[in-house]
């Protein structure tokens, strides 16, 4: 199925989004989405396997400490990112090409801007970030931050790019751009983390090297490959109409994504209490969770663009289809990913470290993580339907009771009782929770499109 999608023109793929079977049709889309899924969570997984290899898993603990602070500005990225989808792929519904190629090009330029903007924010952080932590981490945490910062503007490139390719219906050129930077990470990391012992410094540079080469094949599949949606950096002119409307849809997301990212920094700070070697486990099972995690996105990515194509066209009674058929597929993904995580878990966390009191901490909290996923999923094909019609206060307002409301308070006010055990606790109670609110909010949602852009 993943090669026969790449074998279709954009105007074919169109058709199959509106009229095939909706089932076929979301796996085809799925498929290198969900190959792409795997290889990107790949990432942090080999970079985590080199770090807690190489420096140790109490000295990589500072970057699980600091990681969430990133990712609250990485979240900008992520927020424009879910905006340019849904005002993409409704301009591709509609089926004008025109304005498909004025709004990916005003996104990707105004994101490329944004992301650049955050370097010197990043080094403010980070002189911040540094002075929530015991002296044994101030240095780590500061380092990391602050050299990562020049890496921002390329995640955010790569953000957009992966939106408006998957948006136009054609997911695999984020998978292919992936593995390319997979194989890359590993070889940066396998020079300057083992070779040259560059230690943190050396992680920082193997991705920075890996985002700059990756992003030239970016431009040029944009700007040089010809294809419909070819882009061309000549035409460029700020369109205050689209970036308006780009704001618009992007702040709720935006803000949903760093406030979930800020709730995480803030439960990072209460697991720092309780020592580095707590810090080193989470960070182990955080980092054989993101792929479990990934899976059931990768499917509501599909769903964000199908529901968005066929929104903008009205096609009301097809959009319902493709969320019911989305919520079954995750549910699959969520039992074969527990029935093949759970018996392998010593084997798996073993990969990192010897040290068993940081695999114990690894073990018991990668359980109840690995539980976690059914709802987790459940709430990202909701997220994707609201996402699609240009709502997208509502997984603001979600993003925020789920990590804010039912985790973090839920470990606050249970943390006397179950210790850090209320860490795992809390991320199976609070996707849980957000699943079934979720849930109850989609049978009340008027299935039309939010957005105003293009609609003249």
């Amino acid at each position: 199925m993943a090669i026969g999608i790449t074998k279709l023109d954009m105007t074919s793929r169109r058709n199959l989004i509106l009229n095939g079977s909706v089932l076929n049709t979301l796996l085809l889309l799925s498929i290198p989405t969900f190959m792409m899924a795997l290889v990107q969570s790949m990432v942090p997984f080999t970079d985590g396997l080199f770090l807690n290899r190489t420096i140790g898993p109490e000295r990589t603990s500072a970057i699980t400490y600091a990681k969430p602070a990133i990712d609250v500005m990485l979240g900008m990225s992520q927020g424009l990112g879910v905006a340019a989808m849904a005002m993409i792929g409704q301009m591709v519904g509609i089926g004008d090409t025109k304005k498909v190629k004025k709004i990916s090009l005003q996104i990707l330029m105004f994101s490329i801007f944004v992301g650049i903007f955050l370097i010197p924010i990043s080094i403010v952080i980070a002189k911040y970030m540094s002075t929530t932590v015991a002296d044994v981490m101030k240095y780590d945490v500061f380092l990391y931050i602050s050299l990562y910062s020049v890496v921002i503007p390329f995640q955010f490139l790569a953000a957009i790019f992966n939106s408006i390719k998957n948006a136009t219906g054609n997911p695999e050129s984020p998978f292919y751009r992936m593995i390319v930077l997979l194989i890359l990470k590993i070889l940066f990391n396998t020079i300057f983390l083992v070779v040259l012992k560059l230690e943190i410094k050396g992680a920082v540079i193997a991705s920075l090297f890996a985002y700059v080469i990756t992003a030239i094949w970016m431009y040029y599949d944009l700007f040089f490959k010809d294809y419909l949606y070819k882009l061309d950096i000549y035409e460029y002119k700020f369109n205050k109409a689209i970036v308006s409307e780009l704001i618009r849809l992007g702040i709720p997301s935006m803000l949903s994504f760093m406030m979930i990212n800020l709730g995480f920094l803030l439960i990072n700070m209460e697991i720092e209490h309780y020592g580095r070697t707590v810090l080193a486990g989470l960070g182990i099972a955080g980092y054989i969770n993101s792929i479990c995690f990934q899976l059931p996105a990768c499917i509501s990515t599909a769903v964000t663009t199908m529901v968005s194509i066929n929104i903008g066209i009205k096609n009301i009674k097809r959009a319902k289809e493709i969320f019911k058929v989305g919520i079954i597929i995750s549910f699959v993904i969520a039992f074969f990913t527990i029935i093949i995580v759970l018996p392998t878990t010593p084997k798996l966390t073993g990969m990192f470290t010897y040290k068993k009191d940081v695999l114990n901490i690894a073990n018991e909290s990668l359980k109840y993580y690995t539980y976690s996923i059914i709802p987790f999923g459940v709430a990202m094909i909701c997220q994707a339907v609201f996402n699609a019609i240009g709502k997208n206060i509502v997984p603001l307002i979600m993003g925020f009771l789920r990590v804010w409301l039912f985790r973090y308070l839920f470990i606050l006010v249970t943390k006397a009782y179950l210790g850090y055990y209320s860490i795992f606790i809390g991320n199976l109670f609070s996707n849980t929770m957000a699943a079934i609110v979720f849930l109850i909010l989609i049978k009340n949602i008027r299935w039309e499109s939010g957005m105003k852009y293009g609609k003249e």
